[in-house]
């Protein structure tokens, strides 16, 4: 085995800017690998866990109905005749009345953590001159954590004085800032719906890091808000937080039955965000193949280079009792050479990028929002990237040195090499 593997060394010194050249070409390949892999997955699973702190593991709620189509076509000859027979929508009932039920039933399944109740609406915050529509959710801060992680994302940890006080409000940090607010203690002024007004102290600032949830947040006593929707005792939607968060379908399928409301899984409320995701990792893989493939080439062409030029010392090795097995190992192992040192380069070279990318500091801000890049550093991409070099490298040495073992040696000595 020794002498198989000096002479494959042997080889590819003898070609030092070829071999080299392949060395590279794989390093890169693994490093841009890891690199994209990494950014990738590390920007998926930060959204994938702020969605899921933020947005319950499952939402209850009143069913969506479909708006009947309100255009009646008549047929006159040959002319069609649109006739609208109404333009008001139909009411929706817009409340679970059991709530409490609910909420006393699901406590004690072990499968659920928590549930909270939720009175959602809209409104416009005012301070100043300057207006803002928020998304206003009305909470009962106590069970509110055990349903979520909502103490997470507010900045001051100050959710309780929404039950000490009535009047205080909680807004986004995005929201705060459009308003012109930098500080708590500012007065707002509340506009809901039905036209009630009301005065608010914003006593802390929601901060989650999604751009669209961080501009739209607003949060206040549960109570306070069914007073001035003029909904007293009414909620509209209940978040459930569950163990195994892979369980959400099954069991909001389970509750929809039970309770005969609408429940909505994390996963379905982001499946067009995780639809996407699927597309940038085939993206990822696909332009990381199309850089090995070159490679491979590159290793190809270097081996087969290489058995057209030692075709005379081939045959002296076959004359000289080397079988054709070990002819076949011996261009193999250039391959698996090429591919290891490739694969150590590409590695170095890929950690080297994963801490100059951390060591960053700078504002994203677009679907999140962070300090710099968010990366994924695990070890299976160091792992996947062995495996894709290895795999391309061996492929591509596997026909020159099945070539290189059908030569005949006196076909060879007869040409004179």
């Amino acid at each position: 085995m020794y002498h198989i593997l000096f002479l494959a060394l042997k080889f590819l010194i003898e070609r030092k800017r070829q071999t080299f050249v392949s060395i590279v070409g794989v390093g890169i390949g693994v490093a841009a690998f890891i690199v994209m892999a990494s950014l990738m997955n590390g920007f998926q699973k930060y959204f994938v866990e702020q969605a899921i702190d933020l947005n319950a593991h499952i939402t209850l709620k009143t069913k969506p109905e479909d708006i009947p189509d309100r255009i009646l076509k008549i047929y006159y000859g040959d002319k069609i005749i649109p006739v609208i027979l109404g333009s008001k929508p139909p009411e929706k009932k817009d409340k679970i009345t059991d709530y409490k039920f609910i909420i006393e039933k699901y406590s004690n399944n072990p499968d659920i953590l928590g549930v909270a109740p939720h009175l959602v609406s809209q409104g416009i915050l005012k301070y100043g001159t300057v207006e803002k529509s928020g998304s206003l959710i009305g909470i009962d801060p106590n069970l509110e954590r055990k349903a979520s992680v909502i103490d997470k994302f507010i900045e001051n940890k100050r959710l309780d004085v929404l039950l000490a006080d009535e009047n205080s409000i909680i807004i986004g940090k995005l929201l705060a800032k459009d308003l012109g607010i930098y500080e708590t203690g500012k007065k707002v002024i509340l506009t809901t719906p039905n036209g009630n007004t009301h005065l608010f102290k914003v006593v802390d600032f929601f901060n989650s890091g999604i751009t669209n949830l961080d501009q739209t947040r607003v949060y206040l006593n549960l109570r306070t808000l069914q007073t001035m929707l003029q909904r007293p005792n009414e909620v509209n939607e209940l978040i459930f937080k569950i163990k195994d968060v892979n369980k959400a379908e099954r069991l909001a399928k389970l509750i929809s039955q039970e309770t005969g409301y609408y429940t909505e899984s994390w996963q379905l409320a982001y499946k067009n965000f995780l639809q996407l995701f699927k597309i940038q990792n085939y993206i990822t893989y696909m332009i990381v193949f199309a850089i090995l493939v070159v490679s491979a080439f590159g290793i190809f062409n270097i081996i087969m280079m290489t058995v057209m030029e030692k075709k005379k010392d081939i045959a002296i090795l076959k004359t000289v009792g080397y079988e054709d097995d070990e002819i076949i190992k011996i261009f193999t192992f250039q391959g698996v050479i090429i591919g290891f040192f490739g694969y150590i380069i590409g590695a170095i070279l890929g950690y080297s990028i994963q801490e100059w990318l951390s060591s960053l500091r700078i504002d994203v801000e677009g679907l999140i929002r962070a300090k710099g890049f968010i990366l994924d550093r695990s070890i299976l991409y160091f792992v996947y990237g062995f495996v894709f070099s290895m795999f391309f490298s061996i492929l591509a040495s596997f026909y020159p040195s099945y070539k290189a073992s059908k030569l005949n040696p006196v076909d060879i000595f007869r040409s004179g090499g």
